[in-house]
Formats: structure tokens, C-alpha cells, sequence
């Protein structure tokens, strides 16, 4: 489904300038794609804001129809979409459908039915009975920024960028896409995925770039706007590169997720919801369980299901579907999980529990493991692990777990295991996170009507949802004047101390401390409104 040399501008290039996607499961080469340079990046901005231009006045409902063709093609290439995923990522197929495809399809329903709505003027109630007064009535429109830059990480690079590619176009803006160079083929599976649709030429434009260029290429090229998913460094250094040109950004800069549970959960859904949310692709997940805090009373017996679920992961490469985590994407996050548990160690940790290790196979596997004896001097519990690790602390009363959760300079999502719901949702509002769920934890990045981002340094803005599309258009506000027989303001040139004492007159009216006070001000201002209608000077 994906050509081997797959290029998205013409022309041959050197040997060197091509990316080769490796399965980091098996080895197996998977493709060969050609890098564009930094001056291709900016012809293609270029070519996208002439193209956006046209694209912005062409009617929703249009776009509409376009956008929504790709469902079909999607739903026809189920299973090689799966397979190219899994195949690129390392991840399995299951974790592929379930948590890449599927949301992708859910997500472009939900867009095309809603953006009417997201895209509505919306009238302003009026602020004060003056706002009739002066004959004004205000409406907010919105408007694309234009150009829209999408830069996507390799751990979900169909699901992630999908979505933003999605609102931007139905909002009328232009996409350039840069995918992952660690999973180019799946970005060029996305770029055949979204160029079934019959887009006008330059509306959409799919860019294989090395990560340390592309943030500079795309706000070199002046995008108009700039969407980042990855590491809290690389994000930072864009938000100050932006502040040069005052380029607006979103950022999602990952999490350290804290999951509290408390003495009358459900400890069996805890243990297997804590497994999956932590563990399925391979701890590769920014929203995913990292540290967990269990109340001391249940903390040994949560433990020993949370061992007996780990110990029964199968770990390898997904050939008969019958697996439960495959391989960790990229030699370097290998390397930074290894580096943390041997920190964690060193310092005191213990390996509570651990899957079955797997050896003799060509692939990048690690084992799953829980980590017991944790503290918060240790990285596994500083920082972003992003791997198949667990870490568990007990704790003694809620207050004190409030307290290690909201522990973190990163505040992404986070979940509350309780079977009493109100006291739940009580705890997850004293959590600093943007996403907070009972009794379940990662799903929300899987419903297309839940916003996405973070506290603290877990990022800036937010995608999916109405708050998601509203990161696409700017708000403009439209002040109409409805009363067209009026000849001038109240308060225009030149003034008087008539004029004076009617401008004091509309506090008095609204705000004065009696009634007394009021009607002097209606008196006040009534004395100085026929001005409003006489065309002398």
C-alpha cells in the first residue's frame, strides 16, 4: 500500500537524502523515502497559503464532502493500514485498530458533523442595556489562520497528526505535514490516506524533514500557526524560535501520569486497567499510567494482582495476533528506559514483577516490569519514562496522594480508581492535569469530543473536541451598528460639560448605590442623547 520510493516533490536526489523505515520488530526494511530540504519546505508554505486562499472561500459543506471521503478509503484498507502501523511502530495490531485507526475514523465523523456548529457566528449577549443604546450588535466569525504546520511524534503517527490535519482543513486552513522520521512509512500511509479525498493541489502537503530542521524550516517558511507533539526541550526551544515572528503554537509536550487508588476500588479493574494503560504499546504513550499511588490498607493485595497480570504478558512480534506488547520503536527510548530502571535500582528500587524476557529474537523487546521501594528522588518517578515500567509507592491518606500526584512539572492526564464516584471526581479536581478519568485512564485521547493537553509543562493549548477545533480559527469579532439614523456617538467631538455629565450619567444609571442616584443619571444621560441624532457638528 505504501511505494517504496515514495516522493512528494520531483526530482532525483543522492542516495544519503532518502529515510529508510526499519520494523523494529523484525528488522525488516519497509521502505524508502526521500528527504526534502529546507528550501522545498519553503516553497511548499508558499504554494499552501495561494491555495489556502481558495480553499478558505470554498463553502463548508464543501470541504465537507471532501474530508469525509477519506473514511471510505480508510475503512477499505483496514487491515493494511493495521499492519503498516504495527510493522513501522513495532506496536501490535490490536494496539493498532484500537487505538490509532478506529480513533482516526471517529474523529473525522465527529469533525464533519460538528463543524458547522464549531464554525457558526455566534451573536454576543449584550454586556448592558447602553450596548442598545448605541445601537451595537457584535458577532464572533471565525477565521483560518492559514497556513497550519503539523509536526508529529513517531509513538501514535497516524492518530496524532490525523486529527489536526482533519480540523485544520474543515476550518479552511492549508496543512503541511512533517511525520516522524522513525516511522516515515506510516506518515506516507496517512499522506495516501488523506490525498484520497481529491484535495485542490498545495491544500495538503506531507514533508519527510529531520526533527532537528523542521521546527526552524516551518517557521522560517512562515506558517501561520504551528502544531508540536514531543519532548518539553524541543518544545520550548519553538515557543521562543515563535516569539520572533509572535507565530501562535500548541504544544503537547508529554506527561508523567499519576494514577491514585484508593482503599474501596475495584482493585482486579485497577490492576488490569493500570497494565493496559501503562503498558500497551509498549509504555509508549504520553497519556499513559507511570506512576502509581495505592492506599496502604489495599497496597499488598493490589500488588499481588498487578504481579499476577504483568507476569502474564506475552512479549514479541506480533505474527499470529496472539501477543500482547511488541517492540519499543527507537534505539534511543530504549536506551532512556534502561537508563531510568538502573537509576531506580541503584538508588533502592526493586523489580516487584516482570514479564517473561525475551531473547534470540532480532528485535528491540523489553520485558514489562513492576517497579516496588520507588521514591520521587528516582527519574522513573521525576520524569517521562515512555517504557513497559510501572512504578508503585504506597501512601497514607488522600491528601498525601493529591500531593505526590500533583508532584511533577509535568501535568498531562491522570486517573482516581474509586468505586464511590462522588469522592472521585472530588479528588480529580484537586489533580493538576488536563485530563482527569475514574476509573479507567488513556481512553480519552480515543474520543474525538475530548480536549487534549496539559498543565504545567505538559504543553500549551489543546486539540480534539470544540476547544481542539477552536485552536484552528482565530475569533473575529464583527461590531455592526443597527441604528443607521443616528448621525454620531453621544461622546464624539467636541465636547461639552453637557456632554460630560450624559457620559456620567450611564454609571449613575447602571451602578449608582440608590435610586436616587439612578434616576439622575437616566435624567443626566437623557439630556445628552438627542445630540446622537442631529447632523450639526
Amino acid at each position: 500500500m505504501v511505494a517504496q520510493n515514495s516522493q512528494d516533490f520531483n526530482g532525483a536526489r543522492a542516495e544519503e537524502d532518502f529515510t529508510v523505515s526499519t520494523s523494529p520488530a523484525t528488522g525488516q526494511i519497509l521502505g524508502k523515502y526521500r528527504v526534502n530540504t529546507v528550501e522545498e519546505v519553503r516553497q511548499a508554505v508558499e504554494r499552501a497559503a495561494r491555495a489556502q486562499r481558495d480553499w478558505g472561500e470554498t463553502s463548508l459543506a464543501q470541504r465537507i464532502k471532501l474530508v469525509g471521503a477519506i473514511r471510505d478509503y480508510i475503512i477499505a484498507h483496514l487491515d493494511e493500514i493495521a499492519e503498516v502501523i504495527s510493522k513501522d511502530t513495532g506496536k501490535t495490531r490490536v494496539d493498532a485498530m484500537i487505538t490509532e485507526v478506529f480513533p482516526a475514523c471517529s474523529a473525522l465523523g465527529y469533525y464533519c458533523r460538528k463543524a458547522p456548529r464549531f464554525l457558526k457566528a455566534r451573536r454576543l449577549a449584550k454586556g448592558n442595556i447602553i450596548t442598545y443604546a448605541l445601537g451595537k450588535r457584535s458577532k464572533i466569525h471565525r477565521t483560518p489562520f492559514g497556513v497550519i504546520g503539523i509536526i508529529s511524534p513517531w509513538n501514535y503517527p497516524f492518530a496524532i497528526p490525523f486529527s489536526e490535519v482533519i480540523m485544520a482543513l474543515l476550518a479552511g486552513n492549508s496543512v503541511i505535514l512533517k511525520t516522524a522520521s522513525e516511522t516515515q512509512a506510516v506518515g506516507h500511509l496517512l499522506k495516501a490516506c488523506i490525498e484520497a479525498a481529491g484535495l485542490p493541489p498545495d491544500v495538503f502537503t506531507h514533508v519527510n524533514l529531520p526533527g532537528r530542521l523542521a521546527g526552524d524550516a516551518f517557521l522560517d517558511a512562515g506558517v501561520d500557526k504551528l502544531f508540536f507533539t514531543g519532548s518539553v526541550a524541543v518544545g520550548k526551544y519553538l515557543m521562543k524560535k515563535a516569539s520572533e515572528s509572535l507565530t501562535p503554537v500548541s504544544l503537547e509536550l508529554g506527561g508523567n501520569d499519576p494514577m491514585i487508588v484508593c482503599e474501596d476500588a475495584d482493585l482486579k479493574r485497577a490492576a488490569v486497567g493500570a497494565v493496559w494503560a501503562g503498558i500497551q504499546n509498549g509504555g509508549q504513550s504520553c497519556g499513559g499510567v507511570e506512576r502509581i499511588y495505592v492506599d496502604r490498607k489495599v497496597y499488598p493485595e493490589f500488588m499481588a494482582l498487578l504481579k499476577k497480570m504483568v507476569e502474564s504478558l506475552r512479549v514479541g512480534p506480533d505474527e499470529d495476533f496472539n501477543v500482547d506488547i511488541g517492540a519499543i520503536t527507537t534505539t534511543r527510548q530504549m536506551e532512556t528506559i534502561r537508563g531510568q530502571i538502573e537509576e531506580a535500582l541503584e538508588k533502592g528500587a526493586r523489580i516487584f514483577a516482570r514479564s517473561v524476557e525475551v531473547r534470540g529474537l532480532p528485535g528491540r523487546f523489553m520485558a514489562a516490569m513492576v517497579l516496588s521501594e520507588v521514591n520521587h528522588d528516582m527519574l522513573v518517578m521525576k520524569d517521562e519514562t515512555f517504557g513497559p515500567v510501572l512504578a508503585v509507592m504506597p501512601f497514607g491518606d488522600i491528601e498525601e496522594a493529591i500531593g505526590l500526584a500533583n508532584d511533577s512539572h509535568l501535568g498531562l492526564t491522570a486517573s482516581v480508581w474509586s468505586r464511590d464516584r462522588k469522592k472521585a471526581k472530588r479528588i480529580a479536581r484537586k489533580i493538576a492535569a488536563g485530563a482527569v478519568t475514574i476509573n479507567d485512564h488513556l481512553l480519552s485521547h480515543g474520543f474525538a469530543e475530548t480536549p487534549w493537553g496539559g498543565f504545567k509543562q505538559s504543553g500549551i493549548g489543546r486539540t480534539h473536541g470544540e476547544l481542539g477545533f477552536a485552536e484552528m480559527s482565530e475569533p473575529q469579532c464583527i461590531v455592526d451598528d443597527i441604528l443607521p439614523f443616528a448621525k454620531k456617538q453621544m461622546f464624539w467631538h467636541p465636547h461639552s460639560k453637557k456632554i460630560y455629565n450624559g457620559s456620567k450619567g450611564i454609571s449613575l444609571f447602571l451602578y449608582g448605590r440608590n435610586l436616587f442616584e439612578r434616576l439622575h443619571g437616566v435624567f443626566m444621560l437623557v439630556m445628552a442623547l438627542p445630540r446622537m441624532f442631529r447632523s450639526d457638528l
